[in-house]
């Protein structure tokens, strides 16, 4: 094998078999149910990177279905995800994502710095309830439940948060432990199509957990839930700042 076919062929690991194929991703009937909670502010502060500005002391607790995913197939990932600015453009942070699906995991850490592990999250309908939990190994960490399609959300504000910035904490290591990327990465969701989007009444319930801290962000309120149903593009990324420049 010639180093020139080496450099047009490489892209993902493993070389000769990737764990992923090249994007774009789509992803077609995407649910989300995303749980917005008021916590603490000074266990925000400590984990938004900087640049990045905290907007309020606010964090959105997610729960998503993918049943039709361009390479990754059908899989369910939550996480925490924190409103942020940067440079005046309001978006948010991800702070942390479990799934239950390799490939997504190591093309979302490898390409644009995801924080992804494995886990088994759920979304799923329970008579007039919408159920979401988040399992790592046999404990449970994380239940957020909203009854089911109470009231239509407004799509004007549903459009605007799904194009808003999102940003990441991108970490590749030297071979000798070292970091060799450290970045801030941007990136958007494109391509947008909503089927439907609801609110309803809400509760989140968060468990400590030594490998899966959501509770170290802790629930003081819930402020507002949404459930979304959607096709979006998850588009490639830039880097927005380098930390090792």
């Amino acid at each position: 094998m010639k180093e020139g076919e080496i450099r047009e062929r490489a892209f993902a690991m493993p070389f000769t078999s990737p764990a992923f194929p090249p994007g774009p991703y789509r992803f077609i009937n995407r649910e989300f149910l995303i749980i917005t909670y008021r916590s603490d502010p000074d266990k925000l502060q400590a984990v938004v990177p900087e640049p990045l500005l905290l907007e309020e002391p606010v964090v959105k607790y997610e729960f998503i279905r993918m049943p039709d995913s361009t390479g990754f197939g059908d899989y369910t990932e939550s996480g925490q995800v924190i409103p942020v600015s940067y440079k005046g453009r309001k978006g948010g942070y991800t702070h942390c994502m479990f799934l239950n699906d390799h490939p997504p995991i190591a093309g979302g850490r490898e390409l644009w710095g995801f924080p992804k592990k494995l886990a088994n999250p759920t979304l799923h309908d329970e008579i007039d309830t919408l159920v979401g939990t988040l399992d790592y190994g046999p404990v449970r960490v994380a239940t957020g439940t909203m009854g089911y399609k109470h009231r239509n959300a407004d799509l004007r504000a549903v459009q605007a948060a799904l194009e808003a910035p999102n940003f990441l904490l991108k970490i590749i290591p030297h071979v000798d432990g070292t970091p060799r990327i450290c970045e801030l990465v941007e990136y958007y969701l494109e391509d947008i199509d909503i089927k439907g989007a609801w609110t309803g009444p809400a509760a989140l319930s968060l468990s400590p957990h030594a490998l899966a801290p959501v509770a170290e962000l802790p629930v003081l309120e819930v402020l507002s839930a949404v459930h979304i149903i959607c096709d979006v593009t998850l588009g490639l990324g830039k880097v927005a700042y380098d930390y090792l420049r």
